[in-house]
């Protein structure tokens, strides 16, 4: 019976939103062996097998988080399962993670010939969204190995964590090559970072048809200087929490790093960089001296939902630890300009989850000097855009762009991030006029609190559909995962 129908699934009666386009028309939507194939009002549901009511709903694309980590703090294959969930409560269907060799993670060194597999092995039938990658090199053999990791995994975007030169993941090291799990004489430094750069320029020259999609992200911070500044604000007894760890890692360092780093990307031709999770006003005006400096390289420019929520003065305090540091409210409302202003990319979680009795020290809960950096928030990250950005008067069309569009083109998911004939049936279903407060007890994470906790936002995510398929409805996760790894470029497929 199941062959006399045009339709695996209709979603009638929702509002579609879609990058570019101001206008929101009620729509239905056709779906058929996971894609959209006929996207308008009125559809017969005798043509389809399943018949969805969206009930006019607001109707965004699935959304691309495109800066997640999982398995930093718990083993690989727990974390996929509890912090995908996470994921599609927040109607995010594409979950794109930072991962690397060293300690964390698989806390393994040596060749990713051997490391990646394993990341995938554990990866595989764990998500409940669709996943990829992003790899940062950090020996000096991974520099031969990056062709491999696209020609045979399609990992296309690649990382540079600027600070581990001379800091670790909480603090200052000076047993670097312990912590990267890499030979003694090698540095993981300004010079390595050149060369992985010149790696990607030749990359781009192999791969021509590709080259758009071959880019290098940057967390942009000096570890000398959050050195200097921390051995300092450390001394000072009239700064504490967020405010101190905010001063020990100053917003000057991560605009001295991003003017480094556009150097470098300029001397190398390494033409598409990617400046992550902006944090200040001063981050922000070097990324944009350095775009007017170099107007030849592309540069994309990212925040966070956390930095756009959060403040220094937040009551969750040391749960809120993370690298870059939480700012002041002035840098917080710079940010939120920029974001109308169209000079941020996208928007992202940069979700790692940590649990509770990780995060801080048992010994001295206080103490944000012990508190491990990092936390989940990828559950958050639509409804807190949506919530704030309506105060401020984003349009919808803008919102779809920040979270699905750009980074899907960004990083070669080409069909993904937009609800149209042809692309993957990606959809999240939010009610704009329902207000909720924000719960840890409500999130599938294992985290077990949030830095958001008690926060009141409006425009709640009611169902979350992965390639046609419901995955989460109104507080629950559905079904097994169903999650497929990205080889990217992925690419639109003929129409059937």
């Amino acid at each position: 019976m199941s062959e006399a129908f045009t339709f695996d699934q209709l979603i009638k009666n929702v509002q579609v939103i879609r990058p570019h386009q101001p206008s929101v028309e009620t729509l239905d939507l056709g779906i058929k062996n996971g894609k959209f194939v006929k996207i308008e009002p009125n559809i017969n549901p005798k043509y389809a097998q399943q018949t969805f009511d969206g009930n006019h709903l607001l109707a965004f694309p699935g959304v691309v988080d495109a800066h997640m980590h999982v398995g930093i703090y718990q083993p690989l294959n727990q974390d996929a399962v509890t912090e995908s969930k996470a994921a599609a409560m927040g109607g995010v269907t594409t979950s794109l993670n930072y991962i690397r060799t060293g300690q964390y993670y698989l806390n393994q060194g040596g060749s990713y010939h051997q490391f990646f597999p394993k990341v995938l092995a554990l990866s595989e039938g764990n998500f409940y969204v669709d996943y990829g990658y992003h790899v940062a090199p950090i020996a000096a053999q991974h520099l031969e190995e990056m062709p491999q990791l696209f020609e045979e995994f399609g990992v296309s975007s690649f990382k540079i964590f600027m600070f581990y030169g001379g800091y670790g993941l909480h603090g200052l090291s000076d047993q670097q090559n312990l912590f990267l799990m890499i030979n003694k004489e090698e540095r993981y430094d300004v010079a390595h970072f050149e060369f992985i750069m010149r790696s990607l320029t030749q990359m781009r020259e192999k791969y021509p048809d590709c080259q758009d999609y071959l880019s290098l992200s940057l967390h942009c911070e000096i570890a000398e200087i959050l050195s200097a500044y921390t051995k300092i604000v450390q001394q000072d007894n009239t700064l504490t929490g967020l405010k101190a760890y905010s001063a020990a890692r100053p917003p000057h360092s991560e605009g001295l790093a991003i003017c480094i780093a556009s150097y470098l990307a300029h001397e190398t031709n390494c033409i598409n960089i990617n400046l992550l999770h902006l944090s200040s006003r001063k981050a922000l005006e070097a990324a944009l001296m350095m775009q007017a400096t170099f107007p030849h390289i592309n540069f994309r420019r990212e925040v966070t939902v956390g930095h756009l929520l959060l403040d220094v003065d937040t009551p969750t305090r040391k749960w809120a630890k993370v690298n870059p540091p939480i700012r002041p409210r002035e840098d917080v409302e710079f940010l939120w300009q920029a974001v109308l202003n169209g000079q941020i990319d996208w928007i992202v979680s940069d979700h790692a989850c940590c649990s509770a009795e990780q995060k801080v020290s048992q010994k001295d809960p206080e103490n944000i000097w012990l508190a491990k950096s990092g936390f989940g928030g990828t559950e958050y990250l639509l409804s807190g855009v949506f919530s704030e950005g309506n105060k401020r008067g984003m349009p919808y069309h803008q919102m779809a762009e920040l979270l699905s569009w750009n980074p899907a083109q960004r990083f070669g998911l080409l069909e993904k991030g937009d609800i149209a004939v042809g692309y993957d049936a990606d959809l999240v279903l939010v009610d704009p006029h329902e207000m909720f407060t924000v719960q840890a007890d409500e999130s599938p994470s294992q985290q077990g609190y949030t830095p958001f906790e008690g926060m009141e936002l409006t425009g709640r995510v009611k169902s979350t559909f992965l390639r046609g398929n419901l995955i989460y409805h109104n507080g629950e996760i559905l079904g097994s995962p169903q999650g497929r790894y990205l080889k990217r470029p992925y690419r639109k497929t003929k129409k059937q």
